[in-house]
């Protein structure tokens, strides 16, 4: 059984909503009506990454498409809310508008920013304001769990040096490297699994730690080492390959040879 539907040339943000809201009355979507917030949660951070994935590449169709599909999933969401009459995409709409109207008094009052920082440090005090955020450890809780590791902490630990809680310079940072390698060292030496655990976390915190004094995203800067190792370890597989043997054909020392190699050719 078809359902009532008006095709157009070009639709607008009102079709969506009505077009999610069809897939997921009866008649639509067996799938779409079967979904709820903790079944989809996952495909919403998918798409997220995609458009991540487009705005790296410089693919400006994918981004547009990928935008779409993260609109997508807030419009089911919303859906999901207005059957239960709780709120739907238009309350949304609404709330957002009316926080980036209070969270911008230097546009639409009278605080004056004059640059980046000035109207970051604004933002921060309305938003602080408004969720009723006192003290700086409220500040560092309300950084999501759910965030990557690596960009977890980099937030958290910007948060501690707005009051004054940090390193003077990276020479400090880096220090803190040296002594928690130590610890990991020791921890590992008495076999103490739960100890090696934490200090490899430490040694993780403290790397961060460095990435803020040097101005680096430790969340990209480790998904390059990554890709990098990636690309490196594609050319081993090539050269072991043209010796008509398996990477697991050679020893350590051997392979070490092929790495260095690898990273040569990749350097040319």
């Amino acid at each position: 059984m078809s359902i009532e539907f008006e095709f157009k040339d070009r639709y607008d943000i009102f079709d969506l909503v009505s077009i999610i809201a069809l897939l997921r009355a009866p008649g639509g979507c067996p799938w779409d009506r079967e979904q709820t917030h903790n079944s989809i949660k996952k495909n919403f951070i998918e798409e997220t990454y995609e458009v991540i994935e487009a705005i790296n590449n410089d693919d400006v169709d994918g981004l547009r498409e990928e935008l779409g599909d993260v609109l997508m999933q807030v419009a089911l969401h919303c859906e999901m809310e207005s059957e239960r009459s709780h709120f739907d995409f238009y309350d949304v709409c609404d709330d957002l508008c009316k926080k980036l109207i209070i969270r911008h008094p230097h546009v639409f009052g009278d605080v004056v920013a004059d640059n980046c920082q000035d109207a970051l440090a604004s933002w921060d005090a309305v938003k602080n304001q408004t969720k009723g955020i006192k003290k700086q450890s409220e500040s560092m809780v309300s950084v999501p769990i759910e965030l990557p590791a690596l960009m977890r902490a980099q937030k958290v630990q910007g948060k501690a040096s707005k009051v004054g809680f940090d390193w003077a310079d990276a020479d400090g940072a880096f220090e803190k490297v040296y002594e928690e390698i130590n610890e990991l060292k020791f921890a590992i030496s008495q076999n103490q699994a739960s100890a090696v655990e934490e200090e490899f976390g430490d040694l993780l915190f403290s790397c961060v730690n460095i990435s803020r004094f040097i101005d680096v995203d430790s969340e990209e800067a480790l998904k390059s080492a990554t890709d990098k190792f990636i690309r490196r370890f594609k050319v081993v597989e090539r050269l072991a390959e043209e010796q008509g043997k398996s990477m697991k054909d050679f020893d350590s020392k051997e392979l070490d040879s092929l790495w260095e190699k690898a990273k040569e050719i990749l350097t040319d």
